[in-house]
């Protein structure tokens, strides 16, 4: 009786794919950001000293996306990116952070992918440690009121449907009535 049990459950398992699968065969997943992790409040380049500050952008939803010029999923995945922040410009931000590249590979990236989004040059891997991306590409998704809601690690086309899923709710919601 038991063995049938077992044989049962290992044919059910074998004949429906787990979400986890379907996950890795699409090439990202999303993690939730940690509910005792407090997100840092800036991004300073230890190189350039720029600094970004996400309260300055309180109101809009951000995407924070962390990139290398090595990354071939990163370069896949740059044009939809590019063309979401065009299409969303009002309702998001979409930042970028380079890992750890030399200036030269940085700007070549940049040419061959036709990145035009604010970039700010990580060379140390200080703010990649500090979100805690490991995965290239890694995109942190901030909701429109600041807080922190994941993490997207891999490619994905962020103007098609899975991406649509993970933005809508991270947008200014207009309360019922307003036009």
């Amino acid at each position: 009786m038991q063995r049938r049990r077992l044989l049962a459950a290992s044919a059910a398992a074998c004949a429906l794919p787990s979400a986890r699968l379907v996950r890795a065969e699409s090439g990202f997943d999303v993690q939730p950001w940690p509910a005792n992790k407090a997100a840092p409040k800036e991004l300073i380049s230890i190189e350039t000293g720029e600094r970004w500050d996400l309260a300055q952008w309180r109101g809009v939803a951000v995407l924070l996306n962390f990139w290398a010029s090595w990354c071939e999923p990163c370069r896949q995945e740059m044009p939809s990116m590019q063309r979401l922040a065009a299409s969303r410009a009002a309702e998001m931000k979409v930042l970028t952070v380079n890992f750890k590249d030399v200036p030269i590979a940085m700007e070549r990236f940049m040419a061959q992918t036709g990145l035009q989004l604010p970039v700010l040059r990580d060379s140390d891997g200080a703010i990649a440690r500090q979100w805690g991306v490991r995965v290239f590409p890694s995109t942190v998704l901030v909701d429109a009121e600041g807080v922190v809601r994941s993490t997207v690690r891999g490619a994905i086309d962020w103007t098609g449907p899975a991406a649509q899923q993970l933005i809508r709710p991270l947008l200014r919601r207009v309360p019922a009535g307003v036009a």
